[in-house]
């Protein structure tokens, strides 16, 4: 196993994520957690990630179960605040006090304000509800080791939210992939974090398991990458060739899949540059098979009536597309001002004769509110 430094800490660089357990009669197959959690623990894994959304709530309860049988100081256990859902910002003292006991843990060693987005972004600015300053709290009285977040947000937010808390978060965990690190801007993330030296820990490194199921073309051009790797191995090669990154969180389900990725993170062979333009390409590939060619030249918003911020409207069409609908686009959307989501326009059509690209915007967002149910 690969371990990165975390200050004095040793960190497995692969980490495994408890949100996509085995199930069995639809229900957390805890048999099978315990060999996949053996498995990890007798090669090497040191680092285990739970939420209190995972599993509908019962990831935490059967990881506290399950860890139970190892000493404590044996293991690094993360979790998470959960503000993605906006009714528990101001509940974080009963919340906290729920996740200790279903862990059967008195310390989280890694705490995360989760998923900063637009949806949640002013309630954790807003000092009224004490969100960030009771788990800086937390921390001081030693039931947090190391607080950080985690960020679905799109730049803006992001930076809102480090120009408040930044001085107190340790670590932040982001999506990247080959993919996304253009496609949701995860390049401008890694940016910002590098400014404020904050190491990074990775989500989605398969992009819920897409980057391990391509269509044949590109599954065909990725697997010839290397003659001892595959798809899979090479979506991980790519993230080891980024010196910010700690910690690669892998939602495994399996202890074949848990086999397979402790077998790649036993060595450190990052993808090369040429590599990483065939992953680049891969990726251009798969996102523009079905989206709008935008380049964000903006040309378009000076001519809207309805001061629409179009370039954003189509990078989330373009986001629901990819993902088959997804959580980002749904979420990012359901945040803004009823003025201001693609239902609001009217299609004057002002914004398509200035648009370089000659992209049928109108017709776009007609679809995207049909497919998000506003209405028009």
């Amino acid at each position: 196993m690969i371990y990165n430094d975390f200050g004095d800490l040793k960190l497995s660089a692969l980490g495994m994520g408890c949100m996509r357990l085995p199930l069995k009669d639809k229900k957390i197959d805890v048999d099978q957690v315990r060999q996949m959690v053996k498995y990890a623990f007798d090669n090497g894994v040191n680092y285990f990630d739970t939420a209190w959304g995972y599993h509908d709530g019962e990831s935490e309860k059967v990881m506290g179960e399950v860890l139970a049988d190892y000493p404590r100081d044996s293991f690094y256990l993360a979790s998470k605040f959960p503000g993605y859902d906006v009714s528990n910002i101001g509940k974080q003292e009963e919340i906290f006090a729920t996740q200790l006991k279903k862990c059967r843990v008195d310390h989280f060693d890694f705490y995360l304000i989760h998923n900063v987005c637009e949806t949640n972004i002013e309630g954790y600015l807003d000092e009224g509800y004490g969100v960030v300053e009771y788990f800086v709290e937390q921390k001081k009285l030693g039931k947090i080791k190391h607080l950080g977040c985690s960020v679905h947000a799109q730049i803006g937010p992001m930076k809102r939210f480090f120009e408040k808390w930044g001085r107190y978060m340790e670590f932040c965990q982001i999506q990247l992939n080959y993919v996304d690190y253009d496609f949701q801007d995860a390049k401008l993330k890694l940016d910002l974090l590098k400014q404020y030296g904050i190491p990074v820990w990775v989500m989605e490194p398969l992009r819920g398991g897409k980057l391990a199921d391509l269509p044949a073309p590109l599954a065909d051009k990725v697997d010839a990458i290397r003659d001892d790797e595959n798809r899979i191995g090479m979506a991980f090669r790519y993230l080891q060739s980024f010196p910010q990154v700690k910690v690669v969180l892998s939602g495994m389900s399996s202890l074949e899949q848990i086999k397979q990725n402790i077998a790649t993170f036993s060595t450190f062979k990052p993808a090369t540059p040429q590599e990483t333009q065939i992953l680049y390409e891969t990726a251009k590939a798969l996102t523009g098979k079905n989206t709008l060619p935008c380049t964000g030249c903006a040309y378009c918003t000076s001519y809207c009536p309805q001061k629409l911020n179009i370039p954003e409207l189509v990078k989330y069409y373009n986001d629901y597309l990819v993902t088959d609908g997804g959580f980002l686009a749904p979420m990012a959307i359901g945040a803004m001002p009823d003025d201001k989501k693609p239902s609001a326009c009217v299609a004057c059509r002002s914004c398509e004769a200035v648009c370089p690209q000659r992209i049928k915007i109108s017709e776009a967002f007609a679809d995207f509110s049909e497919k998000l149910g506003l209405k028009r």
